[in-house]
């Protein structure tokens, strides 16, 4: 969350501006958890989450700007994700159930355990 406001840069990848997918490689790397750089192959890892099972930290994946996984984000919990994104150009939190996410949303996935 202390990200928050970071500028959107294309092809970002650290504090100083993030894309997407570079925006949740860094989250998890603090993590000690590596993540592709890129979002259709962050979409081949981990396990599948069903949409009323989503925890904090799941990775949550839309269609936008083509078909399939095009954008990424993290699960807050409840309905809430933070995300890189470059329509509003920082990074922010959105709710999932919003009208322009909930139709794009793709899935989820989970690369960590969840207690």
């Amino acid at each position: 969350m202390s990200l928050r406001g970071t500028p959107y840069v294309n092809g970002g990848t650290d504090p100083s501006g993030f894309d997407c997918s570079g925006f949740t490689q860094y989250v998890f790397a603090r993590y000690g958890l590596a993540l592709p750089r890129e979002v259709r192959e962050q979409y081949r890892v981990g396990k599948s989450v069903k949409a009323e099972d989503l925890a904090p930290g799941d990775i949550l994946f839309f269609s936008t700007t083509e078909p399939g996984p095009s954008h990424v984000a993290i699960a807050l919990g409840g309905d809430q994700f933070v995300h890189a994104p470059s329509s509003t150009g920082v990074v922010r939190v959105e709710r999932l159930s919003s009208s322009y996410w909930s139709p794009r949303y793709l899935g989820a996935r989970r690369v960590i355990t969840q207690p």
